[in-house]
């Protein structure tokens, strides 16, 4: 079992505000659009009682070898210039990581890790996923921390750490002006609903896969037995309900009899109101046509009375001219 020597994480929780996000994906669509590369850049925040708080961000120039990722050039004398730039605007923001658009960890992150360590004492590294494909939280939160592995030497890795997207007041009221063009109002309540629910189901089925790729890791030898995931997935486990109970499995039946009655009841009215606007349809059809019908034969019969008066306007005129 892995042991750290590092002490236990300063970070209990990440909470990235939606101007980091914006800032990073404004970042990434100005230097590494439509290619493979990923952009780098510094967080500000605060960190209290184990939450970190990422406020502001900023980015920073970086290359790296498409070919070899533990070459790479990150320039700190403009991270440096800026902080100090920054720190006169507001002081309270201070350095607590770096963010990488990833979308995964690379080979190389635990190298630039230990270059922010210089001017941060225990940073995190925020991955944004710029292009994500399913719905959810698009980044994710890790923290450095140095383990002994059994038989092996002291070697550094990444800890997941818990992320959401947090937001001051302020921030939520310019988030929804910006969303207020982007929203579809035409789609229902109900729309939204399922729309919510078929994405927490997407994302339960991923991180099932996760752990199953875990387990199957630590099965073929892959990866050593972390004792405390294996307690964690063990509590999970224990607090599943007991779908066998005889009361849980009628109650279940008669809800579920209950909404399949109101979606063949709604399905009926549905059809039969359909149904009623289109015979309403077809009687108006035909009362517009029956209306255009007797207003041609009107004017038919117009036009023929008219023809009928014509020539016996004209016959005085030829009886004058015989006279002459």
């Amino acid at each position: 079992m892995p042991e750290s020597t590092s002490g236990p994480s300063p970070h209990t929780t990440v909470v990235v505000h939606p101007i980091v996000l914006l800032a990073a994906v404004d970042h990434y669509n100005r230097v590494a659009k439509n290619t493979k590369r990923r952009v780098v850049g510094m967080l500000l925040g605060e960190t209290h009682k184990g939450v970190t708080d990422v406020t502001n961000s900023y980015a920073v120039p970086f290359e790296e070898d498409e070919r070899d990722p533990n070459i790479w050039f990150l320039d700190h004398s403009f991270h440096e210039a800026m902080f100090a730039m920054l720190k006169k605007v507001n002081a309270r923001e201070k350095l607590v990581g770096w963010y990488s658009t990833g979308p995964k960890i690379r080979p190389g992150d635990l190298k630039i890790d230990q270059l922010v360590r210089r001017y941060c004492q225990h940073p995190v590294l925020v991955i944004v996923d710029v292009k994500p494909k399913e719905l959810g939280i698009p980044t994710e939160a890790y923290h450095g921390v140095e383990e002994i592995l059994e038989g092996k030497q002291q070697q550094w890795t990444f800890q997941h750490v818990p992320c959401e997207i947090g937001a001051t007041e302020s921030e939520e009221v310019g988030v929804e002006h910006l969303l207020r063009d982007v929203k579809d109002t035409t789609i229902s309540t109900l729309a939204n609903q399922v729309a919510q629910k078929l994405g927490s189901l997407k994302g339960l089925a991923a991180r099932l896969s996760e752990v199953d790729g875990y387990l199957q890791n630590v099965l073929s030898g892959r990866l050593p037995v972390n004792h405390r995931i294996i307690y964690q997935l063990q509590d999970v486990f224990n607090l599943l309900p007991n779908l066998n109970v005889q009361e849980l499995v009628q109650a279940f039946a008669i809800k579920t009899n209950d909404m399949s009655l109101a979606i063949y009841l709604a399905a009926v009215i549905r059809a039969v109101v359909a149904l009623h606007h289109l015979i309403d349809n077809k009687l108006t059809n035909k009362e517009k046509e029956s209306a255009a019908d007797k207003e041609k034969e009107k004017e038919e019969k117009k036009e023929e009375k008219d023809k009928d008066e014509k020539p016996a306007d004209e016959k005085p005129d030829d009886t004058k001219k015989g006279a002459k």
